[in-house]
């Protein structure tokens, strides 16, 4: 098994040149052969509240018909966050894009303060899916920060917990300490993908990471570098090397 977390840097609000990101970070992933990808948090658009409205997206995008040819040309499951528009109501989401054209959503669960003014949260989207008979399901952001969320997935029999953040180098600290605590509490290999760049007018920690299931450290990135974070599973151990973009 192959996983890649994406480190980007996002321009703010161009969704063609986030797209072109993530197509060529796609490329390197397929290359390297991977079986998933994992963008940051809202990684289409980079993080917003005030304009994720007129940014959003529906789950029929055409927008996504470029990542849905990618995934299923390639064999490749493609994790990509952005403000999304579902019915009436406005989600801190991402989509999972599989081989198959299938496109199965999340959404944020617990909201960090302040994002309760623009977005909803909710239960009701909270995809699982299999990779070499492993359960992974996905956490966004604040989600980490609220025990109750690994706690349920490990109660889902969660293999790996995936969790794209947007979180700056004074949050960074915090967002390691409890990853590294749920992996070995839970027994979840853990993979998170940070930007690197400026979003929403703030610094991102970049230094996206991987842990296994006993809450060892097994490859992360620096806090400045676009690329890939690539962890492989061979006999029940892992081993990490990134490409830079």
């Amino acid at each position: 098994m192959i996983l890649a977390a994406a480190q980007t840097k996002p321009t703010r609000g161009d969704i063609e040149a986030n797209l072109a990101d993530h197509y060529h970070l796609i490329g390197l992933a397929v290359q390297n052969r991977a079986q998933l990808i994992a963008f940051p948090e809202m990684s289409i658009t980079g993080y917003e509240r005030e304009n994720a409205q007129k940014l959003a997206f529906k789950k029929d995008d055409s927008r996504l018909d470029y990542l849905k040819q990618l995934a299923s040309e390639n064999n490749i499951i493609i994790i990509a966050g952005a403000p999304i528009q579902i019915e009436s109501e406005l989600f801190i989401g991402e989509f999972v894009i599989s081989p198959d054209n299938s496109v199965s959503i999340y959404t944020k669960q617990f909201l960090h303060e302040g994002e309760d003014e623009f977005f909803q949260s909710s239960f009701d989207y909270n995809p699982m899916i299999t990779i070499e008979n492993k359960n992974v399901s996905f956490a966004i952001c604040a989600d980490i920060d609220n025990p109750l969320h690994p706690e349920n997935a490990c109660k889902r029999a969660t293999d790996i917990y995936i969790a794209s953040i947007f979180f700056t180098p004074n949050g960074i600290p915090n967002a390691y300490s409890h990853l590294q605590s749920y992996a070995e509490k839970h027994k979840m290999n853990v993979l998170m993908s940070n930007f690197s760049g400026e979003s929403w007018g703030y610094p991102s920690a970049g230094q996206s990471v991987f842990w296994n299931n006993k809450g060892e450290l097994v490859g992360q990135m620096n806090d400045s570098d676009s690329g890939l974070l690539l962890v492989e599973n061979k006999n029940d151990n892992w081993t990490s090397r990134i490409v830079k973009f």
